[in-house]
């Protein structure tokens, strides 16, 4: 699928707002570069239109093309987290784009991410709109994906810490999630089983059948089946993490 189709052609409202002033001229670059100068509507002018409906409409469905956008702007926020962005961190980025989206489409993400690392970013706008328009399960994926691309050079800092939790409180993602989801990169231990589960070492073993049912509902790859197979892929790979934790537990428990 060409770059156009899988971004350009997939945006919803990540075209308007904060995040279509923040890549809707280097959006449209890109599609030129791919496609050739623009007959039809230009992405310049889906953003204002975009910016014009949201202010009056509903929350429009989520679409790839907006979560890989938001995960660009947001990226772009964790990387400048400590006032500098290395030629390292920018390799970590590429490994790890590739490693979730495939070579081309991760050379396409980069291009627009050092745009956006030119800018200013208005964090709590931008975050207030994936927030809106965002579902939930959606904004988790996108929580994964920064905390996999944080933890991609083996640490995490203290301002990239920072960063996510600010963005996390931003989007709407609760303490406990964000708990979850930073013990999913963690080494097994005796407590990370639990802590991806959301409870405490001394549930009850009934608790943690019905731990385990409540993370199935909320991580479960079919959450974000309309984003197309590569954020399925992702969400795959979170969802096995709930699974390998909880048959964790029921294992040194001795649970049938």
């Amino acid at each position: 699928m060409s770059y156009s189709k899988w971004i350009g052609g997939g945006l919803g409202w990540a075209v308007g707002g904060p995040i279509g002033g923040l890549v809707g001229f280097a959006l449209g670059a890109l599609i030129d570069s791919v496609q050739g100068p623009r007959s039809e509507v230009r992405v310049e002018d889906r953003y204002d239109q975009h910016t014009r409906q949201q202010r009056t409409q509903r929350p429009q469905q989520t679409t790839g093309g907006d979560v890989a956008i938001s995960l660009v702007v947001l990226t772009a926020a964790v990387m400048k987290a400590d006032g500098r962005v290395t030629r390292m961190e920018l390799g970590h980025v590429r490994e790890f784009f590739a490693s979730q989206f495939g070579p081309a489409h991760s050379a396409e993400l980069l291009r627009l991410l050092r745009d956006v690392l030119q800018r200013d970013i208005p964090l709590r706008e931008v975050c207030e709109q994936v927030r809106v328009n965002m579902p939930h399960p959606m904004r988790l994926q996108l929580m994964h994906y920064l905390i996999g691309l944080a933890n991609s050079d083996g640490q995490v800092d203290r301002a990239e810490e920072d960063m996510l939790l600010r963005i996390a409180g931003y989007i709407g993602v609760s303490d406990k999630d964000l708990g979850s989801l930073h013990a999913m990169f963690r080494k097994p231990a005796s407590n990370t089983a639990y802590q991806i589960l959301e409870i405490e070492q001394g549930a009850t073993d009934e608790e943690v059948k019905k731990a385990y049912r409540r993370m199935v509902m909320k991580h479960h790859p079919d959450k974000v089946l309309d984003l197309g197979e590569e954020f399925q892929k992702a969400a795959a790979e979170k969802f096995r993490k709930v699974q390998d934790a909880y048959e964790r537990i029921r294992r040194d428990r001795g649970m049938l």
